[in-house]
């Protein structure tokens, strides 16, 4: 069709004609609406990215004579962590003599590794680094299932608050909170008298 013609076209039915392969001969155009095109083209592109999932890792930092309770605050934001998708790198820092004993680090690191078992795996067993040792723990679900999961989760709570609303917040006038709490009263009233005879 030639190009006059096909901008008759396009205005006669109030279109743009875009062109959708330049590099082919002829030239293809399409007649379409370009800024509704162009609008769900962006929406696609934006809930391509709200499911995308960035792989992050956490650090987490110990010392080998850690506290039992500091331990479990510890161990509870790398199940956090686990539970949200993220990798944890976790660090046992070294000081002074207790660089001659990197056993207590690697004892710690395989408790801490048990203890999260059901969440995360050891991608990357202990190894000393310096002053350090460092173990990466894996998640066993991935970051989009656990993205995926939360969105439910808060889904269900917010369906939850707004199926409660309206039954925590019921308006009585005077009269009618008076007359429900007297029929109250005279319900219990047999039941004490019944229990005198």
């Amino acid at each position: 069709m030639p190009l006059a013609k096909a901008l008759e076209l396009a205005q006669e039915y109030d279109l743009d004609l875009v062109e959708v392969a330049a590099t082919a001969r002829p030239p293809v155009c399409k007649l379409m609406d370009y800024g509704k095109f162009k609008y769900e083209s962006a929406m696609k592109a934006r809930e391509a990215r709200k499911n995308q999932a960035h792989t992050v890792i956490k650090e987490m930092k110990l010392r080998p004579k850690i506290d039992p309770h500091d331990y479990d605050t510890k161990k509870g934001h790398v199940v956090r962590f686990l539970k949200q998708g993220d990798k944890v790198k976790i660090t046992i820092m070294f000081r002074g003599r207790e660089q001659s004993r990197p056993e207590l680090g690697f004892r710690l690191l395989q408790r801490l590794a048990s203890d999260v078992e059901e969440l995360g795996f050891i991608e990357s067993n202990p190894k000393q680094d310096g002053r350090n040792m460092i173990m990466v723990l894996g998640p066993h679900k991935k970051k989009t299932e656990a993205m995926a999961e939360a969105r439910e989760a808060q889904a269900a709570r917010k369906a939850e608050r707004q199926g409660h609303a309206p039954d925590d917040h019921v308006d009585e006038s005077p009269d009618a909170t008076k007359a429900r709490a007297e029929a109250e009263a005279e319900a219990e009233a047999p039941a004490e008298s019944s229990s005198e005879a």
